[in-house]
C-alpha cells in the first residue's frame, strides 16, 4: 500500500502511521532500527528503496528516505508512506523537502525516528565530506557510504580515510568479504610460510581493490602493489608471494574465481559480485566500530601504485580419487 501526503508535516505523517497500524490491527512493532537514506538522485530512488526493502527482511526497520527536492522552490514537504508488500519487512517513509527545507533534512527526520532504537544513515551516492559531522550523520550510530557510486571513487575513498570516525563504513568494504575469507582460509593451509610480497590488480576506479590492498598492507605489515587492468570489473586478482610459491586468487569475469596455491589442487570458487542489498544487510548486522575497516583505511598509505607483472601460475597437483 502506498499513501501520498502532498504538502504535509511530520506530525501528519506520524498520525497517518498510527492510523494505518490501528487499521491493520497492529498494536506493536518489531523494528530493530531506523534506516535513514539520503539521496538527491531522484531517478534511482526506487532502486535504493528496493535494496532497503530486501535488507529489511533480515533487519526489520523503519526506512526514512530523504529525497531532496529543488532548493529554489517554495518551502514544502511532500511525503509518501509505504507499508505491506510495498515495504518489505519494514515501513517506508519517503520525504521530499523543497526550498530551505532541502538543506535541513534532519529536522524532518527527527520526529519520525523510532524511540529507543539505533539509527543508521546511508548515503547510496554522493556522501558528505565528513559523514560524522553531517546533521543526519550526527543522529546515527552507524554511517554507511559507497565510494563506488561517487564521481571519483578513489578520491572519495581517500576522503573517507582522512575523515574516518567510529561508526563509519563503506559498501566497498562489504564487497570484499568473500575475498578476505578465501585469502584468510588459504593461508590456514600448509606450508605455513611468511608472506614476502603482495599485489592486488583491479579496475583503476575500484575502491574495493584499494581497500583490499590496504587491508593486506595493514595485516601483513608490508607494502602492497596496486595494479590497474581493464580485463574485468572490480578486483581481478590477488597474489600473495611466499618462498614455496604464490597464493593466487583470480576473478576475471566478475563471477567465478580460481584459487591456486602450491601443494593444492586448483579450485574454482564462487566470487559473484555482490548486489547492494546483500552488502547493506551485512553492514546492518553490526552497530559497533569496525576496527578492521579502520585498519584497511590506514593501510592505504602503504599501497605502491604501478604496473604489476602478470603472475606465473603455481605448480599444482590434481586431486586423486580413491
Amino acid at each position: 500500500m502506498i499513501i501520498d501526503l502532498p504538502a504535509t508535516t511530520t506530525s501528519q505523517v506520524n498520525s497517518k502511521l498510527v492510523h494505518l497500524r490501528e487499521q491493520g490491527g497492529v498494536n506493536a512493532l518489531g523494528r530493530v532500527l531506523t534506516l535513514v537514506i539520503v539521496t538527491e538522485d531522484d531517478a534511482r530512488t526506487e532502486e535504493i528503496i528496493d535494496a532497503a526493502n530486501q535488507a529489511s527482511r533480515e533487519h526489520p526497520c523503519r526506512v526514512i528516505v530523504v529525497a531532496r527536492g529543488a532548493k529554489k522552490a517554495a518551502p514544502r514537504l511532500d511525503a509518501q508512506i509505504r507499508v505491506g508488500g510495498d515495504a518489505g519487512a519494514s515501513e517506508v517513509i519517503v520525504l521530499r523537502p523543497y526550498g530551505p527545507l532541502a538543506d535541513h533534512g534532519e529536522s524532518c527526520v527527527i520526529p519520525l525516528l523510532l524511540p529507543d532504537a539505533p539509527v543508521v544513515a546511508w548515503w547510496p551516492f554522493e556522501a558528505p565530506p565528513v559523514p560524522a559531522k553531517d546533521p543526519i550523520g550526527r543522529l546515527a550510530q552507524r554511517r554507511i557510504t559507497d565510494a563506488a557510486s561517487d564521481r571519483n571513487p578513489i578520491r572519495a575513498l581517500d576522503t573517507r580515510s582522512k575523515s574516518y570516525a567510529h561508526g563509519d563504513t563503506d559498501l566497498a568494504w562489504a564487497r570484499l568479504t568473500l575475498w578476505r575469507a578465501l585469502l584468510s582460509a588459504a593461508l590456514d593451509l600448509p606450508p605455513f610460510e611468511p608472506i614476502t610480497g603482495a599485489s592486488v590488480v583491479g579496475d583503476a576506479n575500484s575502491p574495493s581493490a584499494d581497500l583490499l590492498a590496504g587491508w593486506l598492507a595493514a595485516r601483513l605489515n608490508l607494502p602492497v602493489r596496486r595494479g590497474k587492468t581493464a580485463d574485468g570489473p572490480g578486483v581481478v586478482s590477488v597474489e600473495l608471494q611466499r618462498k614455496s610459491g604464490s597464493v593466487l586468487l583470480q576473478r576475471p569475469d566478475g563471477r567465478i574465481g580460481t584459487l591456486t596455491q602450491p601443494g593444492q589442487p586448483v579450485r574454482r570458487v564462487a566470487l559473484q559480485r555482490r548486489p547492494v542489498a546483500d552488502c547493506l544487510a551485512e553492514e546492518l548486522r553490526r552497530l559497533d566500530p569496525d576496527e578492521i575497516y579502520e585498519s584497511a583505511l590506514n593501510g592505504l598509505d602503504k599501497i605502491v601504485r604501478g604496473r604489476v607483472a602478470a603472475p606465473a601460475p603455481a605448480k599444482t597437483r590434481e586431486k586423486t580419487r580413491t
